[in-house]
């Protein structure tokens, strides 16, 4: 199936869902471990090198504006995932091609795959 037979609001749609879940997955690698405050632990000092293994250091917790922007980015994906879900294209195919179709959509979506878009010649 060539990448053009998808229709362009379905690739748009599953484009955005790899960008969004992309920047879920990078806002939350830098926010604290623990959602609410929550106090650390020591680590565990090896009786022979003396280094220190595991443990770990107090969280402050995330702020309303990080918990707010996790839980937007959240809803977004799911949003998204329904809509590609229902898309009415899924409807021509059917069995193993609805498969490979979905499996060959989100390759051809992927951003290795997908040239970045210049929002302001786009617009």
């Amino acid at each position: 199936m060539a990448d053009s037979d998808f229709p362009d609001d379905l690739r748009v749609t599953q484009t955005r869902l790899h960008q969004a879940t992309s920047e879920l997955a990078a806002l939350t690698r830098r926010l604290p471990w623990s959602v609410e405050p929550m106090a650390g632990w020591p680590g565990t000092e090896h009786p022979h090198t003396g280094e220190v293994t595991g443990g770990r250091a107090a969280s402050p917790g995330w702020t309303t504006g990080q918990k707010a922007a996790v839980k937007q980015l959240r809803l977004e994906c799911a949003d998204l995932s329904v809509r590609i879900a229902a898309h009415p294209y899924w409807l021509t195919l059917e069995g193993e091609a609805r498969v490979k179709a979905r499996s060959e959509l989100k390759a051809a979506t992927r951003p290795s795959v997908t040239p970045a878009v210049d929002v302001a010649r786009a617009a």
